[in-house]
């Protein structure tokens, strides 16, 4: 997974049978603005926490340039919530009572007067109004008219071992502006943006799985190697492939026809469709009909070599080959960012649902809650509810860190996984056995232990943690509706009060028991070429739900399902999920794993190690709701259920 920082974002659930950077999501809404005592409206949680006293290194030049954008809250932002509930919620009469997009946006969009006036006033600062969207104003200028505009000093502060520009308090607007601005992002500096323009570099070198494989899982016993609790294990999978997954989760006669998926990275793969039409020749996936895979993609990309954007095109391959082994017939759009920062990402949301290009829409990336702003939050949500009136779902990957203490040092989920207003997908281990039959999941957690120089041990079994599904509590976001009677206390209070618990669903994701994709990459001498590999993560996870609920919207007779968790919830308890534990059969699981040292090949030799099942962090996958596989997985009874709803 990619995942944001702050204003970045990287890969939020990507996860090779080797290692590669991960990502997640989590959002908290921003207060609403309160009008102060001067005359103007405060923009509460535009102060970030790390801009404290102890840190101010005093105000920031004049003539430094600032870059800005202006949220617009709206015509009714509380009815827009509101709204957003009702129409996704079963038990109300207004649930599946969809607006248009035009219908959307006349009735909760920005008015052309609200658009006007602010505009008005940002030059009236001194700033350059640089672009106008229906969510926002884009200014630019030096400090001095920022902090005219705004009503705060901006200020240089200490975040680590560098140094940011951020407000000295929190931004205002002029009182007769109170209800029209949302919220405004990029008056602190951290991370800093680059702003030159790039083309799109080659792709990565190569990888590749070493072997030997399983075909499913317990198919090759690794009778040469040292047991685990008493048992031979298995080697690791080569990849499943559509047709396993398809009947894991109980797909059925269901092929998701008519259903519009769309998918959101950054960058874009530059062989994406002959890349997908050869995997799906490969692996016995229908071919792709004409019009089928579309992309809408930015004029220019920036910020590539800091995003790292080669490494973006295994994301979009992924995402866009298990949407289609899981629904071969569903219509995918693929919307790229121009890189992974928010405001680029968050203009493919939104193109999404001002021209509501799809009803179901999967995302694998995102950051840790702690990167996250109210301020973002609350642009994020806008988008999710706007989309929520229109019938569209978005499901986001929950992440690979697991609680995140191995990688941050502190407990905390993702983001935009952990807003209100998503469906967070969570992970886990799958055995699909002989004649594709599934067999049992765990919650994905990874501890690694290497085989010992004589052959005859684990080193230090069961090893060290690597990756995991990330779950939790969020310590920002309160508890949704659809929660309350289902999450458990203990993990609705975790942080003190009734909170949002992620994830809310889970699938496939750990990488030793992952997905085979092929892709176009840079070979050992320099060429470019098609392979393929095993892969993981919840990345992984968010596109095979995708394609899960395409069937099931296309059950319903194609009336979308929107935002779906009120109706996952709604399932809670029945014949519709594989009820997830960590223990699913006595003994602990494992299987076993060969990689090439260097990545592609033996010419460096060979690492052999043992890979556990079920152990994520401090993460718990047990009988009911958990924060490590949500409700559980779709069970052949999930996309049969819609047919009668």
């Amino acid at each position: 997974m990619r995942s944001i920082r702050g204003t970045r974002r990287t890969r939020a659930g990507l996860s090779l049978a080797a290692t590669l950077p991960l990502l997640a999501g989590a959002l908290a809404l921003a207060a609403p603005a309160a009008q102060a005592d001067t005359g103007r409206a405060t923009l509460s949680g535009t102060k970030p926490l790390w801009a404290t006293g102890t840190a101010d290194k005093g105000a920031t030049a004049n003539g430094n340039q600032v870059d800005a954008r202006v949220y617009l809250a709206g015509r009714d932002a509380k009815g827009l919530a509101a709204y957003a509930k009702a129409v996704s919620d079963p038990s109300s009469a207004s649930y599946g009572k969809y607006l248009s997009a035009k219908e959307a946006q006349a009735r909760f969009g920005a008015t052309k007067a609200q658009i006007s006036e602010v505009t008005a006033w940002l030059k009236s600062a001194g700033l350059t109004v640089t672009g106008t969207s229906t969510h926002y104003i884009s200014v630019s200028g030096d400090v001095a008219a920022a902090e005219k505009a705004f009503g705060t000093q901006l200020h240089n502060y200490t975040k680590g071992k560098h140094t940011y520009r951020a407000p000295s308090g929190a931004a205002s607007v002029p009182a007769s502006l109170d209800g029209a601005v949302l919220t405004v992002t990029g008056l602190d500096s951290a991370p800093h943006k680059a702003d030159h323009q790039d083309e799109l570099p080659p792709p990565d070198a190569v990888f590749r799985n070493a072997g030997p494989f399983s075909s499913y899982y317990g198919s090759n016993t690794a009778k040469s190697l040292p047991s685990v609790d008493g048992k031979k294990i298995p080697y690791a999978v080569k990849g499943y492939t559509g047709k396993q997954l398809r009947a894991a989760y109980g797909a059925g006669k269901a092929t998701g026809k008519g259903v519009r998926v769309a998918i959101t990275d950054a960058y874009a793969s530059p062989t994406i469709a002959q890349d997908a039409e050869k995997y799906a020749a490969k692996h016995g996936d229908a071919a792709y009909g004409d019009g089928q895979l579309n992309q809408i993609l930015p004029k220019t990309y920036t910020k590539t070599e800091e995003c790292g954007a080669a490494g973006w095109y295994g994301e979009e391959t992924l995402d866009v080959e298990a949407v289609h082994a899981v629904a071969p017939k569903a219509n995918i759009t693929y919307v790229g960012a121009s890189s992974c920062y928010d405001d680029d990402l968050l203009d493919s949301l939104g193109k999404i649902v001002d021209k509501h290009l799809a009803d179901i829409v999967s995302n694998s990336w995102g950051d840790i809650e702690a990167n996250q702003t109210p301020q973002l939050a609350a642009a994020y949500d806008q988008v999710f509810q706007l989309g929520a009136i229109e019938g569209i779902g978005f499901y986001f990957s929950s992440g690979d860190n697991g609680d995140n203490v191995a990688s941050t040092g502190t407990k905390q989920v993702d983001t935009p996984a952990n807003s209100a207003w998503v469906t967070a997908v969570g992970g886990t281990s799958l055995n699909v056995g002989k004649g594709d039959t599934y067999q049992w999941e765990t919650g994905w957690g990874t501890d690694k232990a290497n085989l010992s120089a004589d052959g005859k041990s684990w080193t230090d079994f069961p090893g060290a943690y690597t990756s995991g599904a990330g779950g939790g509590t969020s310590r920002t976001v309160p508890q949704p509706f659809y929660q309350k009677g289902v999450v458990p206390n203990a993990l609705a209070r975790a942080n003190g009060g009734r909170n949002r618990v992620v994830p809310d669903i889970s699938a496939i994701a750990d990488p030793n028991t992952g997905f085979l994709v092929g892709q176009t990459q840079t070979l050992p001498d320099g060429s470019l070429g098609y392979d393929e590999y095993r892969i993981g993560g919840t990345s992984l996870a968010a596109p095979v739900i995708a394609g899960v609920q395409a069937l099931a919207q296309q059950e319903r007779g194609g009336r979308a399902i929107g935002f779906a968790n009120p109706a996952i919830y709604d399932r809670y308890g029945s014949k519709a999920y594989h009820d997830v534990t960590d223990h699913p059969v006595k003994g602990d699981l494992a299987v076993a794993r060969v990689d090439f040292a260097n990545g592609f090949d033996a010419s460096e030799g060979l690492l052999t190690s043992v890979r556990s099942l079920g152990k994520d962090a401090s993460l718990k996958a047990v009988r009911g709701y958990d924060d490590v596989t949500g409700v559980g997985s779709p069970a052949p009874g999930y996309v049969s259920s819609y047919s009668r709803r």
